[in-house]
């Protein structure tokens, strides 16, 4: 489901990907609250279009402005527990991992997914980055379903 929404300018390309955190402190007042903070924090989101003919807004976060896209969720790619991962089972993250070097470590500490939390695998990928995990995790790289929006 696409949801329109302002963005910054410099994101408003279509295939960027964001994650929404909600709205920041410079964001009190603000004319347009209503049209940019209407998604759900935390959730990984996709610029799908640029709205022709829109206007380019002034905003105290965006140095450039902000300008309406329409967005939908974006799928997470992360690597879980490799046993009993398959298309359409559901699985969580393994936890933090301090090792921020490895290749791997975007896909073990996502953005758009948090710990604790269990989550739809659309989409079992195969191996990870990594040839070897230094906490020893047995890990399969998958695709996260795109979370269902909060309303």
């Amino acid at each position: 489901m696409t949801t329109v929404t302002l963005v910054g300018t410099r994101l408003a390309e279509v295939g960027t990907e964001f994650v929404y955190h909600g709205a920041a402190d410079a964001c009190e007042g603000c004319p347009y609250r209503d049209q940019c903070l209407n998604l759900a924090s935390g959730q990984k989101y996709r610029v799908t279009a640029v709205r022709e003919n829109a206007s380019t807004l002034d905003c105290a976060v965006h140095d450039s402005g902000v300008t309406a896209v329409e967005v939908e969720p974006a799928p997470v790619l992360a690597n879980v527990d490799a046993q009993g991962a398959y298309a359409g089972s559901k699985a969580a993250l393994e936890g933090p991992c301090p090792h921020t070097g490895c290749p791997s470590h975007e896909y073990c500490e996502p953005a758009g997914a948090a710990f604790d939390v269990e989550y739809q695998i659309d989409e079992v990928v195969g191996e990870p980055p990594h040839d070897y995990c230094m906490l020893d995790r047995d890990l399969t790289l998958v695709e996260f379903a795109p979370s269902a929006e909060e309303e």
